[in-house]
């Protein structure tokens, strides 16, 4: 089992940039695949981007892809979020999850979640 907890949210204007960070506990961290996932207002939540357990392999959704960068550090169990360029559109509560099983992941049945963080763009 793993638990998650993710920092980093904030207000930015737009073209700015934010890091988000998600810490994570439990032994096997590396045994997970990790996604980063969003939920605007009166919007269902959507897949942002994922890695694989190694980091090796990287999938973004095309709204972000070419802004947004997706990382992790196993030695320290810490998954990260390099959000730069971000647009009003970007304003969501973003959360962490972990996919056991998986190498890789990009859908949205992930088995752990983190409680969210608010990133808000102003235009």
């Amino acid at each position: 089992q793993v638990q998650l907890v993710e920092s980093g949210g904030g207000l930015v204007q737009a073209g700015g940039s934010l890091r988000l960070s998600c810490a994570a506990s439990g032994r096997t961290f590396s045994n997970y695949a990790m996604g980063w996932l969003r939920q605007a207002p009166g919007k269902e939540r959507e897949f942002v981007a994922a890695i694989s357990w190694s980091g090796s392999l990287t999938g973004y959704a095309d709204s972000v892809k070419g802004r947004f960068a997706i990382s992790r550090d196993n030695a320290k169990k810490l998954v990260y979020l390099q959000m730069n360029s971000l647009e009003p559109e970007d304003t969501a509560v973003y959360y962490c999850a972990a996919k056991s099983g998986s190498d890789y992941y990009t859908g949205g049945e992930y088995d752990y979640w983190g409680q969210g963080t608010q990133v808000t763009v102003s235009s």
